[in-house]
């Protein structure tokens, strides 16, 4: 009988040598004649910890970690392949403090199964929704997912029941689910863990979007720095068409422009033309891709719809707090010390999270800032720490959640220069359709300049800048723009000394 050894195939765990992990692995197995199967699972999320070995074991999965091709001797020398004790056992997996202080809903296969297996899912209460929606009225599967308070994962925070309404309301003989997978935040890859760890969390979601507003055609727009994701999409596809039913999805690879993020400019992409962003109205739940009624989310959002369906909404309700329902995989990066992937309920503070989970600054020195919410995202000072994450609260102090990713600093850093990097990485990713996105981001590198060299011209430079911003926030055509004067400002009103 053989042992089931888990080493992750997800990129983070690629990137730190886990294919090298697993080859040795093999090759120590078939050198002392020990039966293994070996499986390339996703990552739990515990990034400091990779590569990640699991041992399937009669109580549990037994964790191994941080694992480098030299010490797979040592590990067969001590039994792991029956869980023995070694230097690197941190124990069974769940208990590991990182992941029992956690409640995943949305990610809890992930690391879990094989995600190249349909069976896998299946086994774990993959497809539960589905058949449930197979049984109830597109009016009743909207109406769950409005019940149960889920919001767009992507950074707007809009009620997906609304948008999922207003398609359902448009009559058109055709309509389209469109996954938005193009996660270009810094410090975001909750979307890429689980398009690589359990694929088919996703196309559940999207196949329930497209039985409750009557659309027949998906597509997953990823971003092309995701080879992994878009390998691991296209593998459970190949699988899964019978389990989909009548519903078709698409993978298209982005070419690798921020701005297509944006969901008006996705669908230019997706539909072959230059990635620029459209006016609004119409919005794309009338007129979407191709001019039809379109079911725009990200894929934490539709991931989120297997669960209230299969376990009514009711229940996904009960997690959270206030406006704010269900859970969010928060992804910590930057100058932390155990930076990755956590779940948890809305309601903690973003304090508890960088440091109960965190651990706080790798570097050992006080945390300084966070940015929370990609490269436009509020910086906030430690006194701000103790917000709670809710939509509402964020929105209070003049920040956003956004897609839950959260990037630390120390006190090394200096803020002026992170606001111009916000105003250049601007100008960079442009689209270029309006002039106070394309021209006031150039601008406003210009200004930020003279101010850090002392120069005012005769002018204040610091009116100057936030008059641009002004500009750019009320003038932009899209969120790109609008957004740019976000994290400068929040510099500026948190953090003057460093423009002096």
């Amino acid at each position: 009988m053989s042992t089931t050894i888990y080493v992750p195939g997800d990129a983070a765990a690629l990137a730190l040598g886990a294919d090298a992990v697993a080859a040795a692995i093999s090759e120590e197995a078939a050198r002392r004649r020990i039966a293994i199967k070996l499986v390339r699972n996703g990552t739990r999320g515990m990034v400091w910890l990779e590569p990640l070995v699991e041992v399937a074991a009669p109580l549990g999965r037994i964790a191994y970690g941080p694992v480098s091709p030299a010490d797979v001797p040592g590990l067969f020398d001590a039994g792991f392949v029956d869980g023995g004790l070694h230097a690197l056992c941190l124990g069974t997996t769940d208990q590991i403090p990182w992941m029992a202080r956690q409640q995943r809903l949305v990610c809890r296969r992930v690391g879990v199964v094989d995600p190249r297996s349909l069976a896998d899912y299946v086994a774990l209460g993959g497809g539960d929704g589905l058949r449930r929606a197979r049984a109830m009225a597109p009016a009743d599967i909207v109406r769950a997912v409005t019940e149960s308070g889920l919001r767009g994962r992507g950074g707007a925070a809009f009620p997906a029941g609304i948008k999922w309404q207003t398609v359902l309301a448009t009559p058109a003989a055709q309509k389209y689910i469109v996954c938005n997978a193009d996660e270009g935040d810094s410090g975001t890859f909750s979307d890429r863990m689980l398009m690589e760890g359990d694929p088919f969390q996703l196309l559940e979601g999207m196949a329930i979007a497209g039985l409750a507003v009557g659309a027949s055609q998906g597509y997953i727009y990823v971003r092309s720095e995701y080879p992994h994701a878009v390998a691991a999409l296209n593998a459970a596809l190949a699988v899964a068409e019978d389990y989909l039913g009548d519903f078709r999805i698409e993978v298209r690879v982005g070419a690798g422009s921020y701005v297509c993020g944006e969901e008006t400019a996705m669908l230019e992409s997706i539909e072959g033309k230059r990635g620029i962003v459209r006016a609004k109205p119409p919005l794309p739940a009338i007129t979407g891709l191709f001019g039809k009624p379109t079911v725009i989310n990200n894929v934490i959002t539709f991931a989120s719809v297997p669960d209230i369906l299969a376990q009514g909404a009711a229940a996904y309700r009960d997690h959270g707090c206030g406006r704010s329902r269900g859970t969010l995989p928060f992804q910590l990066a930057g100058n932390i010390k155990y930076g990755g992937l956590v779940e948890i309920p809305f309601g903690l503070t973003l304090r508890e999270l960088l440091y109960d989970f965190g651990g706080g600054s790798r570097s050992g020195r006080p945390l300084r800032a966070v940015q929370v919410g990609g490269p436009l995202g509020a910086y906030l000072p430690e006194a701000q720490f103790d917000t709670v994450l809710d939509y509402e609260a964020f929105a209070a102090i003049g920040a956003g959640l956004g897609h839950g990713g959260i990037v630390a600093i120390d006190d090394t850093v200096d803020l002026a220069k992170q606001a111009r990097y916000a105003m250049k990485f601007c100008a960079i990713e442009s689209c270029g359709k309006c002039t106070p996105c394309r021209i006031g981001s150039t601008r406003g590198v210009e200004v930020i300049d003279r101010i850090r060299a002392g120069n005012n011209q005769g002018v204040d430079q610091i009116e100057l800048l936030q008059d641009l911003c002004d500009t750019m926030v009320h003038g932009s055509l899209c969120a790109m723009g609008s957004m740019t004067p976000i994290p400068v400002m929040s510099a500026l009103r948190h953090f003057p000394e460093d423009f002096k």
